[in-house]
């Protein structure tokens, strides 16, 4: 072995010893109740995320002296201890971090109900005060998941001679005759299935239903050439990653059958061609009373105890109230009902809205020798796929495994995600600087994202207002696609639209790529104002800085919310079926979240 071999193995050797010694510390100044040794354990500038473990919650903490008190206050009785490092996992290892040289460790520990996992950085200038930590709750003792070495060999997998195969189970299960289901999933996308294939794992008779045909439809119908944005492989669903051999970037009806297939695959009772009708919630029986549509036209009545919304963050099309577009002429459709443009080949089209919709359909229409003109209603902030995209999944090619990845991904407090898209922004900004000069020279309004956190803030904020761009950018700058200015606009008229200064722009076709109403929205319209405002905003930002409503325990006891990109439900689904059991077993009192 040679010198710099032995150096490397000496300060893997010695960080993993700092890692073991402060995680000592932490187990014996948790078991003390000590405020001031468990606040001298972390930096001043500190966070701690919790995930479950000691908040029955998703709660960010920040600064030595809050997360001690919080630590202390919930140890008596969360009980955690055997604070260890992970063997089986990616070693401890020297990172940057948001600029700072850290060592980077994974965790294991456990509480009186169960284990979790954990991540801690310590900075490298002051490895006795940690400047990160992640505590989260992977399983509870006695209720693991029956995966790998726990596979079910049960009466349902037998042979069974004389009576129900597997088979025959399965369609009576997914019958639901007789029974009602103690969670119902609205929504068969990744958000739906993710969070079923998890609720199953864990013995929660669950029904998902889906409005759509088939599953996989929510993709499978939208436009024709439609692929993910990011790459494959951050963008698994749990226990059942994509094979090997497949594309970069999914093309969408790849995903809808892979859907489909995930769902036969992982035993998920869904019932497609079912709409939802809404619900009430009875507190004093502890489930709701919900209606549904079957594809015959009767209809069902359930008691779930809990209701899961996961038709995601683009819920129902908002079309704005827009001057004299009754007096137009041509064909009018929002982008949610957009395919593709082959039917409007040789006439010319208008797309308002400049988001990933509002562009992927202008390129689409362009590419079928439609006359495009794309216009612009507020600045937008847009992204080049590679390189610029690429930057926010960048952990993932570092080298450890998509579950440890997962794992550090989820660390960030709120101010930490915050610091990270800006400064991952102000690269993308120097990356794309050609890119983002020519937009603005055709006369395209750009920005970077409030405080500068450019499109992922966006996406958490609002849900939209950014462009990763596929190729129309180009487009437009090369005046392929003509781009216009709302505020240009006077009115549309017979014709198309009537500029302020009286020109008129042609069209036979108007797309409004003009987004989607909130979940709350759709929560006002199936279940009444009063719980949609008990509940309040969904998705955007909530006070503590988190996801509003997402993931965790609403105001509204039995009613949850899932949603977000495919890795985001393949992290959080754990986190939510895990809340769920936990209230189902008796760990949690009905309604309380500790």
């Amino acid at each position: 072995m040679n010198h710099m071999s032995h150096s490397a193995l000496n300060a893997a050797q010695d960080d993993a010893a700092l890692v073991r010694a402060w995680l000592q510390g932490f187990e014996a100044a948790l078991n003390t109740g000590d405020q001031a040794r468990l606040a001298a354990l972390f930096a001043p500038e500190s966070h701690w995320r919790d995930l479950l473990a000691f908040t029955w919650n998703i709660t960010p903490h920040m600064g030595a002296q809050d997360i001690a008190a919080a630590l202390a206050k919930a140890q008596p009785a969360i009980g955690a201890h055997g604070f260890a490092l992970a063997e089986t996992r990616t070693a401890p290892r020297r990172v940057k971090r948001l600029g700072l040289e850290v060592i980077e460790a994974i965790f294991h520990f456990e509480t009186r109900l169960g284990r979790g996992d954990g991540v801690l950085r310590l900075p490298l200038d002051n490895p006795a005060q940690a400047w990160v930590l992640l505590t989260t709750l992977e399983e509870f003792k006695g209720f693991e998941e029956k995966t790998g070495k726990r596979r079910p060999s049960g009466e349902a997998y037998s042979r069974n001679f004389g009576g129900d195969n597997w088979l025959d189970q399965r369609e009576k299960a997914e019958a639901f005759a007789g029974r009602d289901p103690v969670v119902l999933v609205i929504g068969a996308g990744q958000a739906g299935l993710g969070i079923a294939a998890r609720l199953g794992q864990l013995g929660l008779d669950t029904l998902v239903v889906e409005k759509h045909g088939r599953i996989g439809d929510n993709w499978r119908k939208r436009y024709h050439s439609l692929a993910l944005h990011n790459q494959v492989h951050v963008n698994h669903l749990p226990y059942m990653p994509f094979p090997p051999t497949w594309p970069k970037y999914i093309p969408k009806d790849m995903l809808a059958n892979w859907f489909e297939h995930y769902a036969w695959a992982l035993e998920i009772n869904v019932w497609t061609s079912t709409e939802f009708l809404g619900g009430d919630y009875d507190a004093k029986a502890g489930h709701w009373r919900v209606k549904l549509r079957r594809a015959d036209g009767s209809i069902r009545e359930m008691a779930p105890r809990h209701v899961i919304f996961a038709n995601g963050v683009s819920g129902i099309p908002k079309v704005p109230k827009l001057p004299g577009l009754d007096a137009f002429k041509g064909d009018v459709i929002h982008s949610h009902s957009f395919t593709s443009g082959a039917a409007w080949r040789g006439k010319k089209a208008l797309v308002l809205g400049t988001g990933n919709s509002g562009h992927d359909v202008a390129q689409d229409l362009h590419s079928h020798d439609v006359a495009t003109t794309i216009i612009q209603r507020g600045s937008t902030t847009v992204v080049s796929i590679d390189p610029s995209a690429k930057m926010n999944y960048a952990l993932y090619d570092e080298g450890p495994s998509l579950e440890d990845c997962d794992l550090i991904a989820t660390s960030g407090t709120p101010p930490l995600i915050i610091r990270g898209y800006q400064l991952a922004v102000q690269r993308m900004a120097e990356l794309d600087k050609d890119l983002i000069a020519a937009l603005k020279a055709r006369g395209f309004k750009y920005d970077l994202g409030e405080d500068g956190t450019g499109h992922q803030m966006k996406y958490r904020r609002r849900g939209g207002g950014y462009y990763l761009d596929a190729g129309c950018s180009g487009l437009i700058i090369k005046g392929e696609i003509g781009l216009l200015q709302f505020d240009d606009i006077a009115e549309f008229v017979a014709e198309g639209a009537k500029l302020k200064d009286g020109r008129i722009i042609p069209a036979d076709l108007l797309v409004l790529a003009t987004g989607y109403y909130t979940q709350q929205e759709l929560v006002r319209r199936l279940m009444g104002d009063a719980i949609a405002d008990k509940v309040g905003p969904i998705w955007g930002i909530g006070e503590d800085g988190e996801l509003a409503n997402m993931w965790k325990p609403t105001a509204q006891e039995g009613l949850w919310f899932m949603a977000g990109s495919l890795a985001q439900c393949r992290i959080y689904s754990k986190y939510l079926a895990l809340q769920i059991k936990a209230r189902e077993e008796g760990m949690i009192p009905r309604g309380g979240v500790a």
